[in-house]
């Protein structure tokens, strides 16, 4: 994440004075970092915990890879991972967000106790993402996508990242400002590594300020 528009802190999350941790479980046995060690519900519960008490002041919480090639899971599956995690860190004082592309997923995880939704389409792979966050009031990271993780590489084709980022996500704050999210809760994600290869992203981290604008 890198900033929000109109505060130093999206509405809904705690002010802190500082650039924010966010440690990241990922319940998925086929994550490119993490891949299977957090899978289970209790360890992943703990691996939050730990977190916390390494530093994080936030966790965000996936049960779908989104690395490059990945299959999606079906929301039934996805539910089945994320939910619990949800409760289990919320149950325990943690700011909690949910990773998802899937507005029911949101929504049963807002439920659960996350306090943020960090999609990675920034809604536009479900159609009731952005209804449905409007309805929560609850902060929305909207990331810079162009496509899903088995198709996202080829979609890396740029003859100004930063320009053509900027726009396209000028494009999708608009939209999602129509839908009836509040622009103090929303939180810019530029998406380095998604449809983005390396010289991009090197790009788009040196111009960081240009996004803050």
């Amino acid at each position: 994440m890198s900033t929000t528009i109109g505060r130093s802190t999206a509405r809904g999350l705690p002010e802190w004075d500082r650039c924010a941790v966010m440690g990241v479980v990922n319940v998925t046995p086929d994550s490119f970092s993490d891949g299977g060690r957090w899978f289970d519900t209790t360890a992943a519960v703990e691996h939050g915990l730990h977190l916390v008490a390494q530093g994080a002041d936030l966790v965000d919480v996936g049960g779908e890879s989104t690395r490059p090639g990945a299959p999606r899971v079906d929301e039934e599956e996805e539910l089945r991972r994320v939910v619990p995690v949800v409760r289990g860190l919320a149950a325990e004082g943690v700011t909690v967000s949910v990773d998802t592309m899937r507005a029911t997923v949101a929504a049963r995880a807002v439920d659960a106790g996350a306090v943020l939704v960090n999609d990675v389409s920034g809604g536009l792979a479900d159609p009731g993402m952005v209804p449905a966050v409007a309805a929560a009031e609850v902060p929305f990271v909207v990331m810079h996508w162009r496509g899903f993780s088995d198709t996202m590489n080829s979609l890396a084709v740029y003859d100004d990242v930063v320009t053509e980022v900027l726009g396209e996500l000028r494009v999708r704050l608009e939209a999602v400002v129509d839908g009836g999210v509040d622009p103090d809760r929303i939180v810019i994600d530029p998406g380095l590594g998604f449809a983005k290869l390396a010289p991009h992203d090197l790009a788009l981290v040196a111009h960081l300020p240009e996004l803050h604008a």
